[in-house]
């Protein structure tokens, strides 16, 4: 197949040679073209330039994009989608003033939704799921990240892998999978948190292993939940199995988390929000990205992380919307791009790198999504006529994004 968008206003975040990531003071770099063109061919992309050179392709579909702008598709690399059922009530809890905390401490929070999610069928997880899916996809992410987590017992963690692996056969978006059983102790566990860690090392990773059901595995390291020994402890088993971390780290407190995950080369370390200079001194150097998300602290009303600093210490860092039930039930990449920029104080050009190209890294996508360069994969969005790449988290509410494209094909 081969398509032509030809009249882009602004064709944003093109690369001739791609990067593994973008960081520091290089973040308020976003390459683009005035008045250009894109070329796809068998859902990769081809070629792209000003409109003064556009080849002649008369076997090729035409889009006309006059007034409108071209971006890659953002790559969401932290969400919990798979789920059973809403929380409305302990966010009506929150408002009332229990913390997270409090909330969890009490059978709520993560344990509210592994009860239900055990109950819930395969299918009944699938549907919901896909219904997420096509409004993220609508919504201009093309990549996605999905952990499970919500199962705490073999049988139901593998269940929800599975309908991971699912969703990755049956739609067009790009996914990974990670296996997060340690994502809270079970109530059947309560006091025996040490079994709990034993199971996961001795039949769940194994397990997940042995079905090749997940691409990365990830531990809730922080106060309350697993400590680091706990964590260290199965992040050595899924080595045996290949499973590279990505860990939960430092939303509830200074854990340690973010230096296990440099020691042991997580792909990412996610949350952040207790961050001081020792955690950015272990970041710096290293091959796991910082990945920062901002719903989350919205939704919670916590203290956001420290993306200011982090970025002026040298360091890159992605973005993620942490699209889940209890702590931020929201997948909308434009919105995280707001509160990055009002929250976080970046610029528009560093959240942008950090929900596309740095996002990509953060799910080991880096050599094929992320950005518009030649050879990767053909996923982007057409935006309603802006007037600017900085009208994008500006106008925070309103939807901007008009054309959706994954694999080079309109959805």
């Amino acid at each position: 197949m081969k398509l032509l968008v030809k009249n882009i206003k602004k064709l944003v975040q093109i690369e001739d040679m791609p990067k593994t990531w973008v960081a520091g003071s290089d973040m308020k770099e976003l390459p683009s073209i005035d008045d250009a063109y894109l070329y796809i061919y068998d859902g990769l992309f081809a070629d792209f330039g000003p409109m003064s050179s556009c080849p002649d392709h008369p076997d090729a579909e035409v889009v006309d994009a006059t007034g409108c702008m071209v971006f890659p598709s953002f790559c969401d690399s932290h969400t919990h989608l798979v789920y059973a059922g809403s929380r409305e009530i302990e966010y009506v809890d929150k408002i009332r003033g229990l913390s997270y905390e409090e909330i969890a401490k009490r059978g709520g929070g993560i344990l509210n939704s592994a009860e239900r999610l055990r109950a819930a069928s395969e299918d009944e997880l699938f549907e919901s799921a896909m219904e997420r899916i096509n409004e993220i996809v609508s919504l201009g992410t093309g990549a996605v990240e999905v952990k499970s987590g919500y199962g705490l017992s073999t049988e139901s963690e593998l269940k929800m892998l599975r309908v991971i692996r699912r969703i990755r056969s049956e739609s067009p978006i790009t996914v990974k999978s990670t296996f997060l059983g340690a994502h809270a102790v079970p109530m059947e566990y309560r006091g025996r948190q040490s079994e709990y860690v034993d199971l996961i090392v001795k039949e769940m990773i194994p397990q997940v292993a042995a079905e090749n059901l997940a691409d990365y595995i990830d531990v809730f390291c922080d106060k309350g939940f697993f400590t680091v020994e706990e964590t260290e402890r199965m992040l050595e088993a899924a080595a045996k199995y290949g499973l590279r971390p990505k860990i939960h780290a430092n939303e509830l407190a200074l854990s340690g988390g973010i230096q296990l995950g440099v020691k042991h080369s997580a792909l990412s370390v996610d949350h952040l929000e207790f961050t001081g200079e020792e955690e950015i001194a272990s970041l710096l150097d290293s091959t796991t990205m910082a990945t920062l998300l901002p719903g989350a602290a919205f939704f919670l009303g916590m203290d956001y992380p420290p993306a200011r600093k982090m970025i002026d210490a040298g360091l890159p860092v992605a973005l993620a919307s942490d699209y889940n039930p209890g702590s931020s039930p929201s997948g909308d990449m434009k919105f995280i791009l707001s509160l990055a920029c009002v929250k976080m104080r970046m610029v528009p050009e560093e959240a942008i790198n950090a929900a596309t190209i740095n996002s990509a890294y953060a799910m080991g996508l880096s050599g094929t999504h992320g950005s518009i360069s030649r050879g990767k994969i053909a996923n982007f969005f057409i935006t309603k006529p802006i007037p600017s790449y900085e009208y994008m988290p500006y106008a925070y509410t309103q939807k901007l994004v008009d054309r959706v494209f994954l694999n080079g094909k309109r959805i």
